[in-house]
């Protein structure tokens, strides 16, 4: 047992106790039954002895004397107490004592004393003082513990709290008494007030069990009446009887202050648990709510407060009201026609795919029915279960007068929502109302959310609620014509709350009247919460008509565009999630608004291909992903004239013949907006050869050939295609579909592929093709005999005739035809034995005065030499030629420019000479002199190793000087000299190797010896 004479009020914790006399506080360890005295209650009361504060006591019974106090273990309370998450500290803790008024506390400042320093004189040495009369009286007025019955209200503290006043002449003070108040907020704490006086400041200090100050002092604005805790206090780990609490801790005092000469009671709440610098001091002022017998007594009668062990039950319907899903309907407050005509004066190239959405919506949303009553049904499930989270509990309770009631924080989604509503006011325009709000507060409150985790059910859905409803208000604000538009950051935090309050997107696309259309509500429809759904409905009923100019340039902003294209492309990311509720809508729906607003934004690209990170990428990268509404995109895109972009998406579904069909469109001409389909003739090629499916290969083969023969005729040839095709049935393909593109379907086998085998076929090609236009044009003729007569023209040294017609080129197609039937029949692609002679000959007979090189070629291969060399002399004038005729036996002149010429494919030198003897015979006829004398002299200084002197000294005319044929002389008679002297050395070596043999065979007759053969 312990005798602590004049308790008037304890608090236990284990075995400590926190005690107040009349005067002064103490601590008790109950255990130990020792007494750590503390401080006065009234910091002017002087009547304390000289032991208050400073000495633990011995209360056992003990006489001797106080033992010195040990210095305390305990240790300062941890300094983190501050929590990111608590930040309700700037919004309103309206409870359901409803009816009060805000008060913000001023800022602590370093210059001024705020109360949440510990006031100087409270840790002092107490002086000796006499006692006064007063302490019964005082004692009187004290409040027992708290687990007693609830008492009457405090009574008037100036009656009962101070004695009469000292007469001047006193030489002492009279003594202050104040009511004692002590609350444990945590486990190894307790807070105790103290004050000068019942009309003055009030100041609270938190202590550990060992006596020492932990925390920054409290201040009241007035000395409190009455005064509890509530929470468990950010930063303090949870007990077994503390778990359930709410981790903001918040001090609620009873007290009268001062309003315009008027007193009025209420209770002043502040938070406990944080210090000063974590943020502004706020405080609370809360009044009784009105009662119809008490209307004209608010704020005129005391408030009690008392903690009790029983908790209680409160509900907010306010909160089952906003947090309830309702069903969200965007076509219900505004017509379809409206939706419609809104989406006209956008863009009325969309116009055209209305009727067809319209369809595919009512063709999506019937099919099996729901039951009767369905909705009704969801309604109540949503309603039961949004009551749970109205509901709220708790152990505090406020009495004035004969009224009670339970005092209750404010759940979370009110007290936001509070702030929400704060910011909101309503203007009239057009005898409509409209919202106007200030956007930066409501950007505070989203900071001042960002990174706050739910801790139960209800707050995560509290929360989630607040981030949609003001990312949804932002974004409206946005859309208000009449509004200055928010900055850049401003969308980024509304789009960042949309996103993690996880407002259905579909709500958003009701808000854009351009996008409304594109909503897909199933069957089930859309449920959002009941305080998002009053927000949306309200600006789709109120919105100022879309065929407004100013409402149209507010939508169709950039800003309100990149808004939209980020905040749907991150909700594409939420595909295949499984927290989505009727994924397949909501995608639908994100899929078609992202096209429509990317295509938007695409129209102020330059046409060509998307460079770097661009819209235009964004774009391409949608389209090529997949989107699940494709035959909406399908619509979208031809409505916009994107064929490319609409290719792209076909590809996606791996769609070969759509993605053929558009191609071939955009290369016919029809109109393609973005421009981008550059070298499309080839990227067509490319595309086929990638593709299995050969009826759309030869369907579009064949197409391309007809276009671009010459690129066309590669889709056949190709190697790599994954189509195969025998040359000859693309053949017969080509002359049906695409008859000009057999040639070069021939020329690309023969000449990329070596298909000697298509020769005589190409011939022919080439043939009818000269053949044709010498017939039926005399300047075609004319041209052919003017470059003979200009090319003999021509002075030594000169280019080959083949080169000369190569350089001289007309751009016509004979005269290609007849270069490559030249380089043919020349034998340049190892042709010489591949066609047919005589049947050719046929084809030209009727022209050989004007196809001169293809009748030399012709007489060649058939061993008409003389004829072909005459030709080349006298015909044409090509020495250079002739001369490489008789070289290469006839075998080709159109030979390789460059290149090693086998050897084997050379005649004998016996062949060559006799060539090259007609060939003296031929420039020796040339009608020229000087050209005469020049051919022969060079053809016999070069090539006189394969004349017989005596044959070509006797072709020679008489009349010739010795100088003209000097060189051929001296190199005969060279190689004269040279065979002599070889053969010289031939018959010495010859002789030398008989007597080596006949030496050898006499040592072998000497070692063998004689032999003797008898005879039979």
């Amino acid at each position: 047992m312990i005798d602590f004479p004049g308790s008037v009020i304890s608090i236990r914790r284990d075995s400590f106790a926190c005690v107040a006399d009349a005067h002064s506080y103490a601590l008790l360890d109950v255990d130990r039954l020792q007494k750590i005295p503390l401080f006065p209650i009234s910091s002017l009361d002087d009547s304390q002895p000289g032991n208050v504060g400073g000495h633990v006591e011995d209360i056992s019974g003990n006489t001797s004397g106080g033992v010195s106090r040990s210095a305390s273990s305990a240790q300062g309370y941890p300094t983190g107490l501050s929590d990111d998450r608590g930040h309700a500290r700037s919004t309103s803790l309206g409870a359901f004592m409803s009816g009060g008024s805000r008060r913000n506390g001023p800022r602590a400042g370093s210059s001024e004393q705020t109360g949440r320093e510990t006031p100087e004189g409270i840790f002092r040495e107490g002086s000796p003082s006499p006692a006064v009369a007063a302490l019964q009286a005082a004692q009187l007025e004290s409040s027992p513990v708290s687990n007693q019955p609830l008492p009457s209200p405090p009574t008037d503290p100036v009656a009962a709290d101070a004695p009469p006043p000292a007469p001047a002449s006193a030489s002492v003070s009279a003594p202050v008494y104040l009511q004692p108040h002590i609350a444990s907020p945590t486990p190894q704490e307790f807070l105790l007030v103290t004050g000068t006086g019942p009309r003055d400041p009030g100041v609270g200090m938190f202590v550990n069990l060992d006596g020492d100050p932990t925390r920054s002092t409290l201040e009241f604005d007035k000395y409190p009446d009455d005064l509890v805790v509530d929470g468990r206090g950010v930063g303090v780990d949870p007990t077994p009887t503390t778990v359930d609490d709410e981790e903001e801790g918040f001090v609620l005092a009873s007290m009268a202050r001062d309003f315009d000469e008027e007193q009025r009671y209420g209770i002043e709440i502040q938070r406990w648990d944080l210090d000063p610098g974590e943020a502004e001091t706020e405080k609370f002022w809360l009044e009784t709510p009105p009662l119809d017998d008490t209307k004209d007594r608010i704020g005129t009668v005391r408030i009690g407060l008392r903690s009790v062990v029983d908790l209680g039950d409160v509900y907010f319907d306010e909160v089952v009201n906003r947090l309830r899903l309702k069903r969200f309907q965007p076509f219900a407050t505004r017509s379809m026609d409206a939706s419609i005509l809104s989406l006209h004066s956008v863009d009325s190239r969309t116009s055209m795919s209305l009727e067809r959405v319209s369809g595919e919506r009512e063709l999506f949303e019937s099919g099996d029915s729901l039951p009767e009553g369905w909705e009704e049904h969801r309604n109540q499930e949503e309603l039961h279960f949004a009551q749970r989270l109205g509901h709220c509990r708790t152990h505090l309770v406020a009495w004035s007068g004969s009224n009670i009631w339970w005092t209750v924080r404010n759940p979370l989604a009110l007290r936001l929502d509070s702030v929400i509503s704060a910011v909101i006011t309503t203007e009239i325009r057009n005898d409509q109302t409209y919202p106007s709000l200030d956007r930066r507060k409501l950007v505070e409150l989203v900071n001042s959310l960002r990174g706050r985790e739910a801790k139960t059910e209800t707050e995560f859905l509290s929360l989630g609620y607040i981030r949609q409803r003001v990312g949804l208000l932002l974004f409206m604000s946005g859309l208000d014509a009449l509004a200055s538009p928010p900055t850049e950051p401003e969308y980024r935090i509304a789009e960042d709350a949309l996103l993690e309050g996880g407002l259905d997107p579909r709500v958003i696309l009701a808000i854009v009247p351009y996008l409304r259309n594109e909503i897909l509500e199933g069957k089930t429809g859309i449920w959002i919460h009941g305080g998002v759904k009053d927000v949306a409905d309200s600006f789709i009923t109120n919105s100022i008509p879309a065929d407004n100019p100013d409402v149209k340039d507010s939508v169709m902003s950039g800003h309100i565009l990149h808004f939209l294209r980020r905040f749907l492309a991150s909700w594409r990311k939420k595909k295949g999630f499984g927290s989505i509720a009727n994924e397949s809508e909501v995608f639908r729906s994100v899929d078609a608004a992202l096209l429509i607003v990317l295509l938007l934004l695409d129209q102020s690209s330059p046409p060509g291909p998307p460079r770097g990170k661009s819209v235009r990428l964004d774009l391409y990268e949608l389209v090529d992903g997949g989107v699940d509404c494709f035959e909406r995109a399908i619509s979208l895109l031809e409505s916009h004239h994107r064929l490319y972009a609409l290719s792209r998406l076909y590809q996606s579904r791996k769609m070969a013949g759509e993605v053929l069909a558009t191609w071939r469109r955009i290369l016919e001409g029809e109109l393609d907006e973005g421009g981008d389909f550059r070298e499309g003739e080839q990227r067509v090629r490319e595309y086929l050869t990638k593709i299995r499916n050969s009826a759309l290969v030869q369907e579009y083969g064949v197409w391309l050939a007809a276009r671009n023969p010459r690129l066309g005729v590669q889709v056949f040839a190709e190697d790599r295609s994954l189509a195969k095709f025998q040359p000859t049935q693309v053949v017969q393909i080509l002359r049906e579909g695409a008859p000009g593109a057999v040639k070069d379907y021939l020329e690309y086998l023969v000449f990329d592929k070596n298909h000697a085998e298509y020769i005589n076929e190409l011939i022919a090609y080439y043939l009818d093709i000269v053949t044709h236009k010498l017939e039926e044009s005399k300047e075609a003729r004319a041209i052919l005999a003017q470059t003979y007569q200009s090319y003999r023209a021509l002075r030594p040294p000169k280019p080959t005739y083949r080169q000369f017609i190569t350089d001289n080129a007309i751009d016509e197609e004979w005269w290609h035809s007849r270069l490559r039937l030249l380089q043919l029949l020349g034998g340049s692609q190892g042709s010489a034995s591949k066609y047919d002679v005589a049947a050719i000959l046929d084809r030209i007979a009727p022209y050989t005065q004007a196809l001169v090189p293809e009748v030399i070629i012709l007489d060649g291969r058939q061993g008409h030499h003389e004829e072909a060399l005459k030709l080349l002399t006298h015909g044409l004038g090509d020495y250079d030629t002739a001369i490489s005729y008789c070289f290469r036996g006839g075998s080709s002149i159109y030979h390789p420019i460059s290149g090693i010429v086998a050897r084997e494919s050379l005649p004998t030198q016996e062949q060559q000479a006799k060539l090259f003897n007609f060939l003296l015979a031929e420039f020796l006829k040339i009608e020229d002199v000087s050209n005469r004398i020049e051919q022969t002299s060079s053809l016999l200084e070069r090539f006189g190793s394969w004349f017989d002197i005596g044959y070509a000294l006797s072709l020679i005319p008489d009349t010739w000087s010795v100088e003209l044929v000097s060189g051929f002389l001296i190199s005969a008679l060279r190689r004269m000299v040279r065979e002599r002297s070889e053969t010289m050395i031939v018959k010495s070596l010859s002789g030398a190797e008989n007597l080596k043999v006949a030496a050898q065979l006499i040592e072998m007759v000497d070692a063998a010896g004689p032999s003797i053969e008898a005879e039979t």
